[in-house]
């Protein structure tokens, strides 16, 4: 069986994030949706806010599970059974931070990274810049799930 691991924060899950773990389920039999915990980072959702949208979001997607980690992606990798690491590339900037991380993963695990280049709809989106919008006022739809644009401005209201 061929495993695969989608990690990333997922603060909050977007489109473009969506659009790869579609892309990984047709490549692997099985594709975990890991949830990196970071307890430097200050974070808008939960870790486990997180999981809930990102299984609603993923929930027409049989072989796709979440889940979540801490510490070495690799450590990971090798207790859930994974050969492969599924990351989206936005641009060549991703591509220089990515690859150490791909050569250091299968230095340390044997692990291999597979590179998916991002729909070019979503080659400007992150996370960071969905929540730096929303947070202005500004519109996000259509660059989040419907589910997660709904928990995002609930979210954003309570902070206020």
């Amino acid at each position: 069986m061929r495993v695969a691991v989608c990690p990333g924060s997922f603060d909050p899950v977007t489109n473009g994030h969506l659009d790869v773990f579609r892309r990984a389920a047709t490549l692997a039999d099985r594709v975990i949706v890991a949830v990196l915990i970071n307890k430097t980072k200050s974070s808008l959702f939960s870790v486990d806010e997180r999981m809930d949208m990102l299984r609603e979001v993923v929930a027409d997607l049989p072989n796709v599970e979440v889940d979540s980690f801490y510490g070495l992606l690799v450590d990971y990798c090798k207790e859930h059974g994974v050969q492969a690491i599924v990351k989206g590339l936005r641009a060549v900037s991703d591509f220089d931070y990515e690859l150490q991380m791909a050569q250091m993963n299968y230095r340390l695990g044997k692990v291999e990274t597979l590179f998916v280049s991002t729909n070019p709809l979503y080659s400007y989106l992150s996370s960071s810049l969905v929540k730096e919008v929303a947070t202005h006022g500004g519109s996000v739809e259509g660059l989040v799930p419907d589910v997660v644009l709904e928990r995002l401005h609930a979210t954003l209201e309570q902070r206020r």
